[in-house]
């Protein structure tokens, strides 16, 4: 992380000695060791309250994935349901295909126009048949 060897060590704590002075350093230093302790602290709390939200999210998408797969059970439930009453309504025994019930009300059906007429179509004629062609009747006809 940091590049610093033992030659730069020893350089700080020369020049903190010579600013600081011999009856200072160990204060400084002891007041040095209490700020790297609380910021150390500090970093562990951060670090683990962190961890303890990510696995409160882990069981809030465990529960969430939990309920919808319950949902999924339900409609497939209803959907297991409505294909029986399908299927009871599309059997011939059932009384929906015997006729309308007492409490449904049957409309009158108009009755359907009759197809307009057509004139008769005149009847084609054909030429007559040459002697000497290929007839198609049969031989009882000649």
């Amino acid at each position: 992380m940091f590049d610093i060897g033992f030659p730069e060590l020893l350089l700080v704590s020369v020049i903190t000695l010579l600013v600081l002075g011999p009856e200072r350093l160990p204060e400084a230093l002891r007041s040095l060791g209490l700020w790297l302790g609380r910021a150390r602290r500090s970093f562990t709390r951060v670090k683990t309250e962190i961890e303890r939200e990510i696995g409160m999210d882990e069981v809030r998408r465990q529960l969430h994935n939990e309920a919808i797969m319950e949902q999924m059970k339900e409609i497939q439930q209803d959907v297991d349901a409505f294909s029986q009453d399908i299927r009871g309504v599309s059997s011939p025994a059932s009384p929906a295909s015997q006729g309308p019930s007492a409490d449904e009300t049957v409309e009158p059906v108009a009755p359907a126009e009759p197809a307009p007429e057509l004139p008769p179509e005149p009847a084609s004629e054909l030429p007559p048949e040459m002697p000497g062609s290929a007839s198609t009747a049969t031989a009882d006809e000649r």
